[in-house]
C-alpha cells in the first residue's frame, strides 16, 4: 500500500518546473538589462549594481535547478 503524496511532499516535476520556470524569469531580467546598458539611451537606467545582482540571482535559480532530484 502506498501513500498518497502529501502537503509535506511536493510533487517533484512541479518543483522542477517551477525552478525552470524561476531560471527563464531571471534570465529574461538579465537581458533586459544588458540590452538597456548596451542600446540606445532610454528613460530606464540600470546600474552595473543591479546587473549583477540580476546576474547572481540567475546563477542562484541555475544551481537550485541542478540540485533538485531528477
Amino acid at each position: 500500500m502506498s501513500l498518497p503524496n502529501g502537503p509535506s511532499s511536493p510533487d517533484p516535476s512541479t518543483s522542477q518546473e517551477v525552478a525552470i520556470q524561476q531560471v527563464v524569469d531571471h534570465f529574461a531580467v538579465y537581458t533586459r538589462i544588458r540590452r538597456a546598458r548596451d542600446g540606445i539611451p532610454t528613460a530606464v537606467h540600470f546600474t552595473p549594481r543591479d546587473e549583477q545582482r540580476a546576474f547572481d540571482d540567475l546563477q542562484q535559480a541555475i544551481s537550485r535547478l541542478r540540485t533538485l532530484p531528477r
